[in-house]
């Protein structure tokens, strides 16, 4: 699904000579242009200089070796890999090939929440950040669960929004459509800053959410990431209700939707990974070491469902 997205954008780039699409299964969204660019196997591709991996997670490891041994920089779709043993063997394939690489965690682009980390420091003393992703079940996923498909994004973005590691966390996780894997799961915890965080993301709801909220002493960001727009919800000046001032807390005060340029996240990620396949140091991917990160703290969220403790990274 994400492929044939990659394939529009390369296809259009000024900055790319497209070299072609490889899937065993045929090209059946007719996202290349040029049908004599789709191939059955790596092998049949012309020499690139760089490659996406845009294949099911459990076929990562084995994608990478193949393109990292023929000199492609690469960019491995989200999660890194189907576990934290094969994500830390992709980096090695990856460093012993000499190519740089990055992960496709496209909603580090996405202008709402890149437009909210700019502006994080004006909260004050941050308590909560809060996601919630939740909608129907896509029929493309096979392989993992919710938490490795959807829930890499958000325990991604808690760590890079608070600049700050996971220390802690306990999650639940439902089982609702008697699949394999979960289709829903809850996931509270603290980051090593001292920050607490929440992650609602699930399969089985009737409406699509995708919802981001930062939680802080002058008031609370919350950024829509389907329509990236960004909204701050300021604290009150309890002077202008004398009647609220017995009450504990804060009150209501001034909302603000802020103007901000829109660009395709998947466009943004895509000039991104080309700095760095270009050897640009501060071309803002993200890292190897990140998603490496992102997919240990996947398995701690199903290790506590499985045991019902809280697992300490």
């Amino acid at each position: 699904m994400i492929g044939r997205h990659h394939a529009r954008l390369l296809q259009t780039s000024p900055d790319v000579d497209f070299g072609g699409a490889v899937d065993p299964g045929g090209e059946r969204f007719g996202a290349v242009h040029d049908p004599s660019r789709v191939f059955a196997s790596p092998d049949d591709l012309p020499e690139v200089d760089f490659a996406i991996i845009a294949v099911p997670t459990e076929n990562h490891l084995e994608a990478v070796r193949t393109m990292a041994a023929r000199g492609a920089h690469l960019l491995v779709e989200k999660p890194l890999a189907a576990s934290g043993a094969e994500a830390q063997e992709v980096i090695n394939v990856i460093a012993a090939a000499g190519v740089r690489a990055a992960v496709g965690h496209v909603e580090r682009f996405n202008p709402a929440l890149l437009e909210l980390r700019r502006r994080f420091d004006e909260l004050g003393e941050v308590v909560l950040i809060r996601t919630e992703r939740v909608g129907p079940f896509p029929d493309r996923v096979k392989d993992v669960g919710v938490v490795k498909d959807l829930g890499t994004h958000d325990l991604d973005l808690v760590r890079w929004l608070g600049q700050s590691p996971v220390e802690s966390l306990a999650a639940q996780t439902g089982h609702v459509m008697g699949r394999d894997h979960e289709d829903l799961v809850l996931v509270t915890g603290r980051l090593a800053s001292g920050v607490a965080f929440s992650c609602n993301v699930d399969w089985i709801s009737p409406t699509k959410v995708r919802r981001t909220r930062v939680l802080g002493e002058r008031g609370m960001f919350e950024a829509d990431t389907l329509t990236a727009d960004l909204t701050l919800y300021r604290n009150g000046d309890r002077r202008t209700a004398p009647w609220l001032q017995q009450q504990r807390g804060v009150t209501e005060g001034d909302m603000t939707r802020f103007a901000i340029a829109k660009p395709e996240p998947l466009g943004s990620e895509l000039q991104a990974v080309l700095a760095m396949a270009r050897g640009e140091d501060d071309s803002g991917v993200v890292t190897l070491e990140e998603g490496l990160e992102t997919v240990r703290v996947a398995e701690a969220v199903l290790e506590s469902a499985r045991t019902g403790e809280t697992v300490h990274l």
